[in-house]
């Protein structure tokens, strides 16, 4: 993913990487989604549901990447390359330690997004970024009772924007002190549930980017 600049966050900061809840309606989250757009730049949605059924991705897949494309703005679906590719989403985010990546950009080319999600591994990022990945989320950034407990420190991403070129994503249990104090050192800000549960999300988005402003 390519940083754009915008009128809203100066060209130095991180763009918005958003994030789908697991579980949505579709009567409803299009719009809720699309409003969110309307209101805020946005780099990047990645489709992230939980559900395993073909049917069901299908269906959401195609009023998102409407919405989405509606609005200039590019769709990433979680691991699920040929159904991506089938609903004309712009790439795909890999979440099964990047098997193979190499492969896959053999196969779809340059213009096809490919993210890897490499949890708090270095090396899994270093392995990603040679085998072709567009950019790499680490995380979770903030502190959660969710898997090992283990977290994406703020060392990894200074180490990662001093060292790489490859853009990276910060993503999972952000606050406004975590995006306050990683802004300088990441390219994006993976946000979802940060914002999701809230009853005014767009409202809960702009006081998360205001905080990179400070």
């Amino acid at each position: 993913m390519a940083a754009d600049t915008s009128a809203e966050i100066a060209p130095e900061q991180p763009q918005i990487y958003l994030i789908t809840p697991p579980e949505f309606e579709l009567s409803s989250f299009p719009d809720l989604l699309g409003r969110v757009l309307d209101a805020h730049e946005i780099g990047c949605v990645r489709m992230a549901m939980s559900t395993q059924d073909e049917s069901t991705l299908s269906r959401a897949g195609d009023l998102l990447r409407e919405t989405c494309h509606a609005r200039d703005v590019a769709i990433v679906m979680d691991s699920h390359v040929l159904l991506a590719e089938k609903l004309g989403f712009d790439g795909v985010h890999l979440t099964d330690n990047n098997k193979g990546l190499r492969k896959l950009r053999e196969t779809y080319g340059p213009d096809f997004i490919l993210g890897a999600h490499c949890g708090t591994s270095r090396h899994d990022g270093l392995n990603a970024g040679e085998a072709g990945a567009d950019y790499i989320s680490f995380g979770p950034v903030g502190e959660t009772l969710i898997g090992d407990g283990s977290r994406a420190e703020a060392d990894l991403f200074k180490w990662w924007s001093e060292v790489v070129e490859v853009p990276v994503v910060a993503e999972g249990v952000l606050d406004e002190d975590l995006i306050r104090s990683l802004s300088p050192v990441t390219d994006f800000f993976g946000i979802g549930d940060e914002i999701w549960r809230q009853e005014d999300a767009s409202g809960a988005l702009g006081a998360l980017i205001k905080a990179m402003q400070v």
